[in-house]
């Protein structure tokens, strides 16, 4: 691995190696995993771990490509950066980072809807709608305040969010260490299916819980040393994602029968009391709420600095890459995206919309492999990290894989939003041109 260089940017390089790997394990892990073992058993019984380790396996080939294009290119805007060198065609580039700045808008939506419902009125019973403004409201005041108070949050809440799948593993240990459960169960495959494929269906589904590593490109320009930061921190975070993933699906098969996790919305919660260890279950209910909050924070970070990225790029307005003077926070791409999260909360039932985002990921994940394929003839002026070409190859393979496995009702959908897009790009630029033209004219 080679060490890069601090190329100049207007932002404040204050994450560290440690920082990149808790804003990566913090989003990656997020709050998906407190429901999913239900769902995998569903798919494929007591062999919880398989369809995970299948996912780690998928994730690592696109994980692969985002290291060299983000060492390559340390620039905030991600995907969208790496379209516009490949491709050299900015409605491309745009449509890019749209998939990504709308799927990041959509899910910090329903993170706060999700924070707002069952697991807050835990506490508080209040209307779940206000509680989701306030809540991203708030989100969008410590995002501004610096990217170091933010990682520092982040950090904490990772923390926390890890203790409680910890738990699990621990608890379910103390179980077995004690004669109970049913270890034969992790090797039980699914009634009336062929194992090889219940295992790739719920491998599509638990991709789902390593989507997020891809928000870390958006930081790039306020990582330290990032040529040598970015690719060990993102292997790392994902590796013990990994490792975390599998240790709980283990443990949920030995201590609950698959039937019993498919028919469960709080599975994990079933896993703790089934081992009889003394843990609280409002203590579960607490720190979902916080790896939920922490979801959110870490997809706003990620939104607004897409959006200040591409505006930078012009392919949205200039005066979405303002920044704050003292902060160098970029404040007016995070009150614009908060404001369209704020107002997709009223949507309420964001089932559909969420299929939709994972869809507009894999577009672009499929983006980002053949970039890494298309842009080996250009070279830069400083060390990055190289991935091995069969890499991106296969990672082309697993996105188109797991793209046919979508409902046509979430390809219409899909279509209708990168319709918008093209839309507001056409805008954008008539409004440039429309500038440009009265400037000419003021100079005769």
């Amino acid at each position: 691995m080679t060490t890069g260089t601090n190329e100049p940017t207007r932002l404040r390089r204050g994450i560290t190696g440690l920082l990149l790997f808790a804003f990566i394990l913090g989003d990656v892990l997020g709050a998906g995993v407190y429901a999913l073992m239900g769902v995998l058993a569903g798919r494929v019984g007591g062999l919880l771990w398989a369809p995970l380790l299948v996912a780690l396996l998928l994730a690592l080939l696109t994980a692969g490509s985002y290291a060299e294009l983000v060492t390559k290119y340390p620039r905030a805007g991600g995907a969208a950066v790496f379209a516009e060198r490949a491709f050299k065609n900015r409605l491309v580039s745009f449509l890019v980072g749209f998939s990504m700045l709308a799927a990041g808008v959509v899910s910090a939506a329903g993170l706060s809807l999700a924070f707002a419902g069952d697991y807050f009125r835990t506490f508080v019973d209040l209307p779940v709608i206000p509680v989701a403004m306030v809540f991203l409201a708030v989100i969008a005041l410590l995002n501004a305040r610096g990217i170091r108070e933010s990682m520092g949050a982040n950090l904490v809440m990772t923390v926390i969010e890890l203790s409680g799948l910890v738990i699990v593993i621990a608890v379910v240990a103390v179980l077995v260490s004690g004669g109970g459960g049913d270890v034969s169960r992790v090797v039980q495959p699914p009634e009336g299916a062929p194992v090889a494929g219940a295992v790739l269906a719920g491998a599509i589904i638990a991709y789902y819980s390593f989507v997020g590593f891809e928000t870390s490109a958006n930081i790039i320009e306020e990582v330290k040393e990032p040529s040598r930061t970015y690719p060990r921190a993102l292997f790392a975070a994902l590796a013990t994602a990994g490792v975390v993933y599998v240790l709980v699906g283990l443990a949920s098969a030995i201590a609950v029968a698959p039937e019993d996790l498919e028919e469960s919305s709080g599975p994990l919660l079933d896993v703790v009391e089934a081992s009889g260890v003394g843990i609280p279950s409002w203590l579960f209910s607490l720190i979902a709420l916080i790896a939920v909050a922490n979801g959110a924070l870490l997809t706003m970070i990620m939104a607004s600095r897409l959006t200040y990225g591409m505006a930078e790029q012009g392919l949205l307005p200039g005066v979405l890459a303002r920044v704050l003077p003292r902060r160098k926070t970029p404040w007016v791409a995070i009150v614009a995206t908060t404001v369209v999260a704020m107002l997709l909360t009223l949507v309420g039932d964001l089932a559909t919309l969420a299929e939709t985002v994972v869809l507009l990921l894999l577009f672009v994940f499929l983006s980002a492999n053949v970039s890494v394929l298309v842009l080996r003839r250009d070279s830069v002026d400083h060390p990055h990290f190289r991935v091995w070409t069969f890499i991106p190859v296969l990672g082309i393979a697993s996105c188109i894989l797991l793209m046919t496995q979508q409902r046509p009702v979430v390809w219409l959908f899909a279509a209708i939003l990168l319709v918008v897009g093209v839309v507001l790009f056409l805008l954008a630029n008539w409004g440039r041109s429309h500038s440009k033209a009265k400037e000419s004219e003021r100079s005769r």
